[in-house]
This record gives C-alpha cells, sequence and structure tokens, in this order.
C-alpha cells in the first residue's frame, strides 16, 4: 500500500513531536496531562488576536456552574445567530482556555457571538456528566438571558473532535425537545460519532499521525460511557429532522471513516449535508494553526461553507415565522 498524502508542514510537526522525550499525554495522571495541554497551546496554535469582547460567563448546571466565555467582533450587535462551542480533548482534556484562538477566529470570521462551554470532565465526572452539561448549557443559553447581552435568533451549535461528537449528542436532543430557540445549524468537527466501530482509517492512522491508539483507549476507558446508547455512539440514533449539517475531517485521522459514515446517514436520513475533508492533514488540526499553517486555509473554507449555511437557514427561520 503506498505512503498516504501528507503535507509537508504536517510532516514536520509528526516528526518534531516524535522526537520530544518524555511521556505522552494518556502516560500521565488527567491533571498533569491538562497542564501539560496548555503549556502546548502557544507552541501549536496562534495568537487569539484582538476582539471587542472576551468575557466569561457562568450557566446552571445539573451539577452547578458550567463555566462559560462569550466571544464576539462587536460590543453589541443587533438580534442574530449565535453559536455555541463544545471543545475537544477526548471528554479528559481541554478547556476554555484551550480553544480560545479558535473560539476568537469563529467569532471574528463570522461576525456572530461565540460561547464556549466548559463541560465537566472525565474520569473525575464520567459518562453522561458532559452530555448533560452541553445540553443544559444550550437550553440556558436559548433562553437569551441578561447576563449574554445578546439576542439570538437561533442556535448553531459547533465542537471538534469530543466536542464534535456533544455537538450531535446535543443538535439530536434539541431536535427531541425543543429549546426556547431553534438550532439553525451544527458543525460537528472530526467528531466520534462510532466509538466502538471497526473502520479501515482507525487501522491506517492509529499510530503515527498524533492522534495514536494509547491516548483514544485511554479516553474510552476515562469516560467510562454506555457505548450502546446513542448520547454516547450517536451514530446510532435516527437523524431525521437533524438541522443542516456541516460534517468536517482530516484524511489522516484515525477518526475519518467514523465522520464519514455520520455525513453518510444524514444525506440518507433527508438532511442537508456539507462534508469537508482536510486532505494530509491530521486530527486537532483546527488547534495547530501555528505548528500546520496550511490549516488556516482549512479553517478559512470550513468558515465559508458555514456562513453560507447559516445564512440560508436564517432566511428560512424568518420565512417560516413569517407564513404563521
Amino acid at each position: 500500500m503506498s505512503k498516504p498524502f501528507i503535507r509537508p508542514d504536517v510532516q514536520a510537526l509528526l516528526d518534531n513531536l516524535a522526537a520530544v522525550p518524555g511521556p505522552k499525554l494518556h502516560e500521565v495522571e488527567p491533571a498533569v496531562a491538562r497542564q501539560m495541554m496548555r503549556a502546548g497551546r502557544d507552541l501549536l496554535d496562534v495568537p487569539v488576536g484582538d476582539l471587542a469582547v472576551i468575557r466569561d460567563l457562568s450557566i446552571p448546571g445539573p451539577a452547578g456552574a458550567i463555566p462559560a466565555r462569550l466571544y464576539d467582533a462587536r460590543d453589541a450587535r443587533a438580534p442574530g445567530p449565535l453559536l455555541v462551542y463544545f471543545h475537544g480533548g477526548g471528554f479528559v482534556l481541554g478547556d476554555l482556555d484551550s480553544h480560545e484562538p479558535l473560539c476568537a477566529e469563529i467569532a471574528r470570521v463570522l461576525d456572530m457571538p461565540v460561547i464556549a462551554v466548559d463541560y465537566r470532565l472525565a474520569p473525575e465526572n464520567i459518562w453522561p456528566a458532559a452530555p448533560d452539561d452541553c445540553e443544559a448549557a444550550a437550553r440556558w443559553i436559548a433562553t437569551n438571558p441578561a447576563e449574554i447581552g445578546r439576542v439570538a435568533t437561533g442556535l448553531v451549535l459547533a465542537g471538534d473532535s469530543a466536542g464534535g461528537t456533544l455537538t450531535i449528542v446535543t443538535t439530536l436532543a434539541l431536535r427531541d425537545d425543543p429549546a426556547a430557540l431553534p438550532v439553525l445549524a451544527q458543525w460537528p468537527i472530526y467528531p466520534a460519532p462510532d466509538p466502538t466501530g471497526t473502520y479501515r482509517s482507525y487501522r491506517e492512522f492509529m499510530n503515527g499521525y498524533f492522534l495514536e491508539e494509547g491516548a483514544m483507549n485511554w479516553f474510552h476507558t476515562s469516560y467510562a460511557a454506555d457505548y450502546d446508547h446513542w448520547r454516547a455512539s450517536p451514530l446510532k440514533a435516527n437523524h431525521a429532522g437533524t438541522p443542516p449539517t456541516l460534517v468536517v475531517t482530516a484524511s489522516l485521522d484515525p477518526l475519518r471513516d467514523a465522520g464519514r459514515a455520520y455525513a453518510a446517514a444524514l444525506v440518507r436520513a433527508g438532511v442537508p449535508t456539507t462534508y469537508r475533508e482536510a486532505v494530509g492533514n491530521v486530527h486537532g488540526f483546527l488547534n495547530m494553526r501555528n505548528a500546520i499553517p496550511s490549516s488556516e486555509g482549512d479553517l478559512a473554507g470550513c468558515l465559508a461553507a458555514l456562513k453560507a449555511i447559516i445564512v440560508e437557514a436564517e432566511a428560512n427561520r424568518v420565512m417560516m415565522e413569517a407564513a404563521e
């Protein structure tokens, strides 16, 4: 079998990571791994950049306050869509700071408010703590409380990796039991919708391509989910009625084929679906735009596609309201 295409900047990153001495994230305690992830952000990712509003929020949750953060390119704005972001990290890692450069860029380019949600992490809080928090946060945001200072007309749910899976789960929950605002669209980024599935990409890329088998096993064990349940394996759900969706994968990601399978399931269910694959790139590329400069182009393409989806979905919402 021929070697898959790897971008030069991706290969350089993989070579540098292979040469780093010491334990990997999944070989240390979760608290230490989280510190390592925070320390590496500024090496892998770009600066946050200027933004009119970066403000912390506190959302009532099922087990206490859920930290969140508002990003907006404008101090004030007219009513419109609002994007809710769930960070990645295998349900074990990640926080508001780890994904701040990405959330800030989304807010700038889409010119819309973004609220990042810092759900409870495993193994301290096993499944379904994370989906419970994400659903609760989305419902609270949908009520447009004064604490946000923004009047939303609809929600766009988005997230990467574990957050991509939580995006799908939260979208399904709000489809079945609608919140105060509609979910206009969703953007799952290299999600894991079928964690126990057997896919060719898993066999091909489970070692040497950033996201490795040892880390994935650690995440699954720590999360301790019931993978027969759709809230842990959302590919098992019925997808009819899902809002317009942008699915993003990376060609060198062990999760690639599960993402492809999810996009195919949406199409079979009649869901307006856009699929983008970052060819020659690896899992996590949107948080490594300094280490993988070509990922800037991937993000720009994603946001252009998502903006078109949101504009159409918001127009459809307005027309439906006028017809009622």
